[in-house]
């Protein structure tokens, strides 16, 4: 109904300059309309940014006595914050996804460099200072099929299935108080926190379908035999820092970490992300993304991620 009277409002602001027929009143009726519709939308309370940004490796050589080999890779992503905050109620979504994939010249199979999509929402409600009540979900998996690569008998390069869409995915939930300085700076912390791992189940039934070995509970990202899906209950932290280093250059860091009161309550999951990113100007910068995990229903050992290129921004 809002909307609607906005536009009669913007209507009716062109029609009368039309008739005064002059160009001065038509600009300043339309600045006032536009300028009507911004305070509208800001009033209600939302906040949206994003950037999408493509980054770029290439290497090529010929007749290089050094030696090499020809690649090229390319890794697409999305960075996308919609928040919302009113009066003693605040609710914050991010939403990051990102894919890459690397092809050499003498290999058989493309391989990707990247692969994450992860969405992040806390609910908040004011309780006392900078102090909020809150509510969280954390959803993460990934977009395509994920392979562990070899050799056969005659040295022939291949590949076997390990991981895909939803195998793993993790859904991590729970209720918990939070403290914020700005929109740099949140802490959060949830003593009861459900975590949920889904897995195919074609990998957990009686054979494995990765070795052909019979499949022993657990093995796979901690789940049990003939099961599709692990719960735990635990204690989570998450913690988010921006800062500026410099002029033009940022640091985002995201740090989550997880007790399952359940099961080795000693062994802490840790999930940590880096992202730099140097603006050379509007459209091009450096990025640069380092992630660390450990989690040993996954890998006995920390899982890092590194990826450097030169960047193609899109802000929206």
């Amino acid at each position: 109904m809002r909307k609607t009277a906005l536009l009669l409002f913007i209507l009716a602001n062109f029609t009368w300059a039309h008739a005064q027929n002059t160009e001065k009143e038509l600009i300043q009726n339309t600045e006032k309309a536009v300028q009507k519709i911004n305070d509208t939308i800001e009033g209600e309370g939302w906040k949206t940014k994003g950037i999408v940004s493509l980054l770029l490796n290439q290497s090529s050589f010929n007749n290089w006595i050094a030696g090499g080999e020809d690649s090229f890779s390319g890794t697409l992503g999305i960075n996308y914050d919609f928040n919302y905050k009113k009066d003693d109620l605040t609710w914050d979504n991010k939403i990051l996804a990102s894919y890459g994939l690397l092809q050499t010249k003498n290999a058989d199979f493309e391989k990707k460099t990247d692969d994450r999509l992860e969405f992040n929402s806390i609910l908040g409600k004011k309780a006392f200072g900078q102090w909020y009540y809150s509510f969280f979900l954390n959803f993460r998996t990934q977009f395509s099929t994920g392979y562990l690569y070899g050799q056969d008998a005659n040295g022939k390069e291949i590949r076997t299935e390990n991981t895909k869409f939803m195998s793993p995915g993790y859904l991590t939930t729970g209720p918990g108080i939070y403290w914020t300085k700005d929109d740099n700076l949140k802490i959060n912390f949830a003593p009861l926190t459900s975590k949920f791992t889904f897995v195919d189940g074609l990998y957990t039934s009686g054979i494995d379908q990765r070795t052909g070995l019979p499949y022993v509970d657990g093995d796979y990202f901690g789940v049990d035999a003939n099961k599709t899906m692990r719960y735990e209950l635990g204690f989570y932290t998450s913690v988010y820092y921006k800062l500026a280093i410099m002029t033009n250059v940022t640091a985002e860091n995201t740090l989550n970490l997880y007790s399952n009161y359940l099961e080795d309550p000693q062994n802490v999951d840790l999930n940590y992300s880096l992202n730099i990113i140097m603006k050379v100007n509007k459209f091009l910068s450096a990025n640069l993304s380092f992630q660390a995990i450990y989690d040993d229903n996954a890998f006995k050992g920390f899982q890092t991620r590194e990826v450097f290129g030169l960047g193609v921004n899109f802000g929206f």
